[in-house]
């Protein structure tokens, strides 16, 4: 079958594409990108006015999946996704069971095939368990398609484990996402420590304890000479560690959420648990600086971390609450409204945080508009006004500190494979 998105301003990081072109995508592959196409037969859309972009890429959000389907599934979450402009994320393994074994790996990848209507990248633990005491079996996870390790919710606190993972990883060229967070210094913190904490008489999570935790990661990778990757960075201490260790040529790399690019501490109501994220919310002064971090390409990508709980488990006092909320279906207008159209930062930049970035930092063969490459697009109305309303949530979350919030700019329509799976906000079966 043939689809023709004709008129529409392309833009493709990866190739350095940024014009308007008409583009022909047949049998789930792109076959060109130039003006003035037509067709015959096959289906034209005009999408003057719009932007098309690769498929947008999420390598950080929590499916759920196994044991946590109440919360979220491969079906949800990937409606969610596609609802969003996303059409490949890559799942956490923080679950129930914890996704530690090739086994798993290969029973999820068989799920999401079937179920999910997105592409899902199953990301194995790195240890046993996640308990930081001996490596889980991350090369027979890596043979079975784990397309990176983490422990993500947890810090690794023994040394000696990261940097035996970080050497068994390097011939599978595998990269290792750390949560790092000194763990000693967080306990029962629920904020970001400081003044606002003291106000609410919250415990808080000083910002030393992700400076800490990266820089020792940062010289282990050193030590190793082996990649690893920082996630949800968010002190501003923490992105210039980063940005140090890359201009001395050590595999370090970083992502960051629209949350701690766009939201801090003063937001946080402790009647509301829904800004309660780990790590938390920082200053203006930690979000300046990761605005700043993509500019100069200290932070490689832009990430959800969605995180869907059950309504009953949200809605709880603000310490007892679990941290995280849905992030697929809000982030791109977010950041388009907090970010692009305030100028802080250009719309192709933008977009190749969420697409080449990623996909050049797992070794995804996406994010790109290139020709003979699989049809994954996301075409974008910047001007789009619409109001978050969770009640159309496709996630099984409900939890979410945009709800009612007037953004500016949208996914109008999701291609996976040469295949329109949601247009206008609606899921095409």
């Amino acid at each position: 079958m043939k689809l023709l998105l004709k008129g529409g301003k392309v833009i493709d990081p990866a190739n350095n594409i940024n014009k308007i072109a008409d583009v022909l995508i047949e049998n789930g592959k792109i076959t060109d990108i130039r003006e003035n196409l037509s067709i015959d037969d096959g289906k034209t859309i005009d999408v003057t006015d719009k932007i098309v972009v690769p498929g947008l890429i999420d390598m950080h959000t929590h499916m759920r999946e196994p044991g946590q389907e109440a919360k979220e599934d491969f079906v949800s979450g990937s409606r969610a996704a596609a609802a969003g402009g996303y059409t490949t994320i890559a799942s956490m393994p923080n679950t129930k069971p914890v996704v530690d074994s090739s086994i798993i790996i290969k029973g999820l990848k068989q799920r999401a095939a079937t179920d999910a209507i997105v592409n899902i990248e199953i990301i194995g633990a790195l240890t046993k368990g996640q308990k930081g005491m001996e490596l889980a079996e991350i090369g027979d996870m890596s043979q079975a398609g784990a397309v990176a390790f983490s422990d993500d919710g947890h810090y690794v606190q023994n040394s000696k484990v990261l940097l035996n993972g970080l050497d068994y990883l390097r011939p599978f060229d595998k990269i290792i996402i750390s949560h790092a967070e000194e763990t000693s210094l967080v306990e029962d913190g629920v904020m970001n420590e400081g003044k606002k904490s003291a106000m609410l008489g919250l415990n808080g999570r000083p910002t030393v304890a992700e400076d800490i935790a990266v820089m020792r990661d940062i010289l282990l990778a050193e030590y190793a000479d082996a990649p690893i990757h920082i996630a949800h960075i968010s002190t501003r201490h923490a992105i210039e560690l980063v940005r140090q260790a890359k201009q001395r040529g050590i595999k370090v790399s970083a992502e960051v959420t629209p949350h701690h690019l766009t939201m801090t501490e003063d937001m946080v109501d402790i009647t509301d648990s829904c800004t309660k994220v780990n790590p938390p919310l920082r200053t203006t002064e930690d979000t300046d600086a990761a605005v700043t971090g993509l500019l100069d390409g200290t932070i490689d990508a832009i990430v959800t971390d969605h995180s869907p709980h059950a309504e009953e488990e949200k809605d709880k006092e603000y310490q007892y609450a679990p941290s995280g909320f849905p992030g697929l279906e809000t982030a791109l207008g977010v950041l388009l409204t907090d970010l692009y159209h305030t100028g802080k930062i250009t719309l192709p930049l933008l977009i190749e945080k969420m697409t080449a970035g990623p996909a050049k930092l797992f070794k995804l063969n996406k994010g790109t508009l290139s020709k003979n490459s699989t049809a994954d697009i996301t075409v974008i109305d910047t001007q789009k006004e619409w109001t978050v309303d969770n009640t159309k949530f496709y996630t099984r979350g409900t939890h979410s500190p945009f709800v009612g919030r007037k953004l500016k700019g949208k996914a109008i329509m999701t291609i996976v494979s040469g295949r329109i799976i949601m247009q206008n906000g609606i899921i095409i079966d």
